[in-house]
Order: structure tokens, then C-alpha cells, then sequence
């Protein structure tokens, strides 16, 4: 079973956080396959899939045939919006489409417990009793990361217990910084995914949603 110290806001030391057995497994426990297949899944899913190109059919004017069919010493034309004149359609246009993929929720839990384990392994996770302001202030933001000893990382992750735009507009304007929210069912905040550990080189989230989000990994938030 893995601790990780519980620091406050001045980066002292207040306590002691057992991680979860279920959470603290090795990250060699899970397959990199497994990890790799829910990264790419996560960002197919973010993918808008708006793209859209015209076709022949689809481009304005061309209606009138450009020259004469003999006589003129060119390759005979029908129409200037074939795919091969300037300004012409597109063959093969791209459509709008869905990239969704799916991939089991056990599946998916497994992979963000893998990224987790991997970074507590890493001594890259901090624990702070509380992550809030009163009012956004940038410095208060910074002050705070610094007394964690995790200012100079070029990318950090926060977790909130929940949504917070106090806390949320304190953070957004430093550079490297992603703000995200304990899993949950209500649907608010967003919630950090598997890709979101493994790019983290510091991971500050505060002690309620460590508990929030072991409680997700473990299935005890199911039986409550």
C-alpha cells in the first residue's frame, strides 16, 4: 500500500494518505495495450468530425461546357468543376463523420488506475488537504504551487473535489497548468481522463477527490 503526504496550502506537512490497494497496483500490472487502446479512444472521441469538402456536384457553376469537344487541339471537357481544373471539386471529398470509438468501462478503469499507479510509483503526486479560493487571483494560484514544490514542472495537473470558478479562473492563465475535476456522475466539471495522468510531470489533487476518485476506481461509489 502506497502513502503519499498531505501538504496545506503553506506545503507543510498535515497527514498521510493511504492509496487504495485496488489503486496502488504497479502499472505493469495492466497491459500497455490496454493503456494505448483507451488514449486513442479518448481522442477519437474528442474529435468533432466536422470536416467537409465539396464534390463536383457540389461546386457552383460549371454548368456550361468550357469549349467545343473537336477542333481545338485540348483533351475534350465537360465541365471546368471536375476534380482536375483549378477551382474544381474534390474527388473522394471528406464528409462529416463520427470517429466514436468504445471500449469497456472496465477496460477504461483499469488503464487510469495504470497512469495513476505509474506516477505515484513516479513520486510525482502531491496530496493537498484543500484546493480553493475564495476569488480568482493568479498569484494566489501560483503561490500555491510553489509552496508544493511543483511550480517549476512544465506540466501540471490539478483535480478539484468538484467545480470551483474561483479555483478554475486561478489557474488559467498559467502556462502548463490543466485544471480537472474528480470523476463523477452528475456530469459536471471535467473530469481528467488517462491521457491527462500520462501527460502530467505533477499531479496536485486534493484529498477529497482522491477518495471521490478511489471510490469510482474501487466500485464503492456503484454500491452507495
Amino acid at each position: 500500500m502506497a502513502t503519499i503526504e498531505i501538504k496545506d496550502k503553506k506545503g507543510k506537512v498535515v497527514g498521510k494518505h493511504s492509496v487504495a490497494d485496488a489503486v496502488a497496483t504497479t502499472s505493469t500490472d495492466v497491459k500497455k495495450g490496454t493503456v494505448h487502446r483507451v488514449v486513442v479512444t479518448e481522442l477519437a472521441n474528442a474529435r468533432q468530425g466536422t470536416q467537409s469538402a465539396k464534390t463536383r456536384s457540389e461546386v457552383r457553376g460549371g454548368g456550361r461546357k468550357p469549349y467545343k469537344q473537336k477542333k481545338t487541339g485540348n483533351a475534350r471537357q465537360g465541365t471546368t468543376r471536375a476534380p482536375h481544373w483549378a477551382h474544381g471539386g474534390m474527388a473522394l471529398a471528406v464528409k462529416p463523420r463520427s470517429y466514436a470509438k468504445k471500449v469497456n468501462v472496465k477496460e477504461r478503469r483499469l488503464a487510469t488506475i495504470a497512469a495513476f499507479a505509474s506516477q505515484v510509483e513516479a513520486g510525482n503526486v502531491v496530496i493537498a488537504d484543500a484546493i480553493s479560493f475564495a476569488a480568482p487571483k493568479t498569484k494566489d494560484a501560483k503561490a500555491f504551487l510553489s509552496a508544493l514544490g511543483v511550480a517549476d514542472a512544465k506540466r501540471v495537473l490539478v483535480v478539484l473535489t468538484e467545480h470551483d470558478e474561483a479555483t478554475f479562473k486561478s489557474f488559467r492563465n498559467l502556462p502548463g497548468v490543466e485544471v480537472r475535476t474528480a470523476p463523477n456522475r452528475e456530469g459536471k466539471g471535467e473530469p481528467f481522463s488517462t491521457r491527462d495522468l500520462l501527460l502530467a510531470h505533477k499531479i496536485v489533487i486534493s484529498q477529497d477527490a482522491l477518495k471521490k476518485a478511489e471510490a469510482t476506481w474501487t466500485g464503492q461509489e456503484a454500491k452507495a
